[in-house]
């Protein structure tokens, strides 16, 4: 399978009609990965793009798009809460792919999966505090939160208490061994998600601090569009989504009445003028791409008279 086989964009053509793109606009990929979004935006039409990541290793993929696309694309590597630091323009539209991306997961040696034996890494940027940090050196009540607030997981005490136990006798050094501790206290079941899974999910969001980043570079987002200008968030799982949700809700109108992809309604003093519902995947891209069956797509336009002072 080819690369760009495995790294299918979710829902591209909704984001692509989300985020209203035009001729001249200036766009900004705040999850570039494998450039899914960025390639589809620049495909669309004669405009630009930004495209912000923090993971070093996308660095190869970004030349070969600059060498498509020269000046209409630009990379800039680094969190994308610093958006109003990386990017100094008013922009068009902004559209964030958020949590782990495929490209890591399909990579072993990052340690974002227990399907194959690798170090417990999973830092998106490559550098700073490890999984291996967490499970080694934490106390049992700060791993039992960990996989408590950010995994959901309802065994979470069970499960910190068999980490502490077992890394006494050893050192827990790898995804596989990881795995193995949370199975012995959550029986893996035979087509049903695999237990280890909320663990995973936790201590990977506490090494990004993923949901911090979020909502920072939401607010960060709003701040640099221009008027009118869209904002359109990609999210797979819960914590995420209930994050954009509030976020969204929270700076709009009770009620608007706009059409979806247009223009913005009259001016009021929040921040954006209409909050599209939640969005899903089709049935045909469910069937094609995995990737998508928790997807989750919320896009908003902001107000063409908001004062963001």
């Amino acid at each position: 399978m080819s690369q760009n086989a495995k790294h299918i964009p979710v829902m591209l053509p909704e984001v692509i009609q989300a985020l209203n793109v035009k001729k001249g606009g200036l766009y900004v990929d705040a999850t570039f990965g494998f450039g899914g979004y960025t390639q589809g935006i620049l495909q669309s039409a004669d405009c630009s793009v930004i495209a912000i990541d923090r993971d070093p290793t996308v660095l190869p993929r970004t030349r070969e798009i600059q060498e498509k696309y020269s000046d209409r694309f630009q990379f800039r590597q680094g969190l994308f809460s610093n958006l109003e630091t990386l990017v100094s323009s008013p922009v068009d539209g902004i559209v964030f792919d958020i949590g782990v991306s495929s490209m890591q997961l399909d990579e072993a040696s990052r340690g974002f999966s227990f399907s194959k034996s690798a170090y417990l890494d999973m830092r998106m940027s490559c550098e700073g505090l490890s999984a291996y940090d967490i499970v080694n050196t934490y106390s049992a009540e700060d791993i039992a939160n960990i996989l408590y607030l950010y995994g959901e997981e309802k065994k979470s005490r069970q499960i910190a208490q068999k980490i502490i136990e077992m890394r006494q006798l050893h050192p827990i050094e790898t995804t596989t061994q990881l795995a193995d501790i949370v199975h012995s206290v959550l029986k893996k079941k035979i087509g049903l998600l695999d237990s280890a899974t909320r663990t995973f999910q936790a201590i990977r969001i506490a090494v990004n601090n993923e949901l911090n980043e979020l909502k920072n570079a939401l607010q960060a987002a709003a701040r640099i569009l221009k008027p009118e200008g869209h904002l359109v968030v990609v999210d797979f799982h819960s914590l995420e989504d209930r994050i954009v949700k509030t976020f969204f809700k929270e700076n709009s109108n009770k009620k608007t009445h706009v059409s979806r992809y247009g223009a913005s309604a009259p001016t009021s003093d929040k921040l954006f003028s209409y909050v599209s519902k939640v969005i899903l995947p089709s049935a045909s891209e469910l069937s094609s791409n995995p990737r998508a069956r928790s997807a989750k797509m919320r896009f908003a336009i902001k107000n063409k008279g908001v004062n963001d002072d």
